[in-house]
């Protein structure tokens, strides 16, 4: 975020939507996570940037070798991968992403996720009853 009053809003409600426009820096919140313990010791980190009733937007890593269990969301989603490696298990069929390759997925589909190296990626999902999306990737306050 640009502004600093902005900025302390939103780290007080990480979850709200705190102003009309919101801006993110993603390679300096990706460095954030990276140097939290849980991503090194190798279990996903992210940070939820949107939190609405139809959309939420979360950042994502992995550490090489991490692993997001296999899942499913009751809403689309989309994977974008900002910085190195994923291999997605859906659908009996693989997908694998690098930096700026998107992948969208009906509601439902089971997938997870392998990071083959050290990996950043945005997780968006769209409009969706939420009770099949978990917020484990958040660090605890």
């Amino acid at each position: 975020m640009s502004d600093s009053s902005s900025e302390s809003a939103q780290n007080q409600r990480p979850h709200a939507l705190t102003a009309a426009v919101l801006e993110f820096d993603l390679r300096a919140e990706t460095e954030k996570l990276q140097q939290q313990d849980s991503f090194r010791d190798g279990r996903p980190t992210g940070r939820t940037l949107v939190k609405e009733p139809d959309l939420r937007i979360v950042l994502m890593t992995l550490k090489a070798g991490a692993r997001l269990e296999e899942h499913h969301a009751s809403g689309p989603i989309s994977v974008q991968a900002l910085s190195g490696t994923i291999r997605m298990r859906l659908a009996g069929r693989g997908a694998e992403l690098t930096q700026g390759q998107l992948l969208m997925l009906e509601p439902g589909i089971p997938h997870d996720v392998d990071a083959v190296t050290d990996a950043a990626f945005l997780l968006t999902i769209g409009r969706t009853r939420y009770q099949d999306v978990s917020d484990h990737h958040e660090p605890r306050q």
